[in-house]
């Protein structure tokens, strides 16, 4: 399998889709506002883009699977698996805050071999292969040097709808701005991760997260020399639900903490 043409040929679909994303968001109306759940948005513009994004990554592997955050598509037992978060970052655009993302990744069995994440607005685009280094627009990146907490910018996603938590997490919180440079909420888990990789962020946590958050991301980390785990330090996010993706110098201080706070 050629994952390289495989990666080049979906950087191109997300771009597309991105092109249709950045239209609609001169246009867009609050109105056409949808609710999953307790303040879990949707659109149209995230049905639509998920839309376009299977239709042609159909026609890359032909008999894929399918993981999708709107469930447009969902076919699963396959050898070759797309996970596909069309718009990550709903919330951001819909309030006309320029944060948003196309999150892909592309998984063999249970591996993951191709990811991407397209940040729309600044037109950055964030990938690798198998075998491969990480790349942000043609140029290889790698996570940051700096082994010291104290020294580290964080980021994270604060609870929006399971709050049952929100004590310990805040206790969290409360910690870790005392111990690093600062603490941001992008809004966005798959731009975090991607920010991980290219070492503007030391660290990235947050929990209550699917498949389709952080599949692209978390290899993109992994691949730009990274470490990703859940907050009990395994390699499982999935069935988790949450994740710890860091440079690796500081996932032993920052696991310490969480598990201090927020023990999986």
């Amino acid at each position: 399998m050629d994952y390289e043409l495989i990666c080049n040929k979906v950087i191109a679909i997300a771009r597309l889709t991105g092109n249709f994303i950045r239209k609609e968001a001169m246009s867009f109306d609050m109105a056409a506002i949808e609710y999953k759940g307790l303040n879990d948005l949707v659109s149209y513009v995230d049905k639509n883009a998920e839309k376009q994004l299977v239709k042609n990554l159909k026609k890359i592997l032909p008999g894929a699977g399918f993981i999708t955050e709107e469930d447009t598509e969902n076919i699963y037992n396959k050898s070759y698996t797309w996970i596909i978060d069309p718009l990550d970052g709903t919330t951001n655009f819909i309030h006309g805050i320029p944060t948003y993302s196309i999150s892909i990744a592309l998984y063999e069995e249970d591996r993951p071999v191709v990811g991407v994440v397209y940040e729309i607005n600044r037109g950055e685009m964030f990938y690798s292969y198998k075998g491969a280094p990480a790349y942000l627009n043609n140029k290889e990146i790698s996570v940051s040097k700096n082994a010291l907490l104290s020294q580290s910018l964080l980021a994270t996603g604060f609870p929006y709808y399971q709050f049952d938590k929100q004590p310990e997490y805040i206790r969290l919180f409360t910690e870790m701005m005392q111990k690093c440079h600062g603490l941001r909420r992008i809004g966005s888990a798959a731009v975090d991760l991607v920010y991980v990789a290219c070492g503007r962020f030391d660290g990235y946590f947050e929990y209550n997260l699917n498949a389709y958050d952080v599949a692209a991301g978390a290899f993109i980390v992994q691949q730009a020399g990274g470490v990703v785990t859940n907050f009990s330090g395994g390699n499982e996010i999935f069935n988790a639900r949450e994740v710890l993706a860091s440079n690796g110098l500081v996932t032993a201080e920052i696991l310490e903490t969480i598990k201090k706070h927020f023990g999986s």
